[in-house]
């Protein structure tokens, strides 16, 4: 990931994300896990493509190692996240999906929707996201072709 000490993880949502980012900033925060919180600071109503780019621009200035973004379905986040060149977002909600497409699609954006997953499996997707490196190989290759589309 990165030559930094401690794993840094950048959190952004709008206002319907903002309880479960919350949560999941306490969470990380107990597992040692530095956070950089790229707001929202409430739950009264914002645009969430403003905080996809605040999180995501954390991972591509390398002042974070992975980003974590919140929305109501993860949806919005995740279509936001990728239009960013070197952005691999993934919306997620089982922690099958959560692992894979850190071990196959090397992603490093994780869009949970606080409306579809509650505060108990948002921390396990977190972890399952968090804990899994990228798998190299074959996966390198087609992580590459991914690449080439941006250009």
């Amino acid at each position: 990931m990165s030559t930094r000490e401690k794993l840094t993880v950048a959190l952004a949502s709008d206002h319907a994300g903002y309880p479960l980012k919350e949560a999941l900033i306490r969470h990380l925060t107990a597992r040692d896990i530095d956070c950089i919180d790229c707001g929202t600071n409430s739950t009264e109503s914002c645009d969430y493509p403003a905080y996809a780019v605040s999180g995501c621009c954390k991972v591509l200035d390398n002042d974070a190692d992975l980003t974590i973004l919140c929305c109501g379905t993860g949806i919005g986040m995740s279509i936001a996240a990728n239009k960013l060149k070197g952005i691999r977002a993934a919306c997620c909600s089982d922690v099958f999906s959560a692992k894979y497409t850190r071990a196959h699609n090397n992603a490093n954006v994780l869009c949970l929707g606080a409306r579809v997953v509650g505060e108990g499996l948002a921390c396990e997707l977190a972890d399952a996201f968090i804990d899994t490196d990228f798998e190299g190989g074959k996966h390198l290759r087609r992580v590459e072709m991914i690449n080439e589309l941006e250009k």
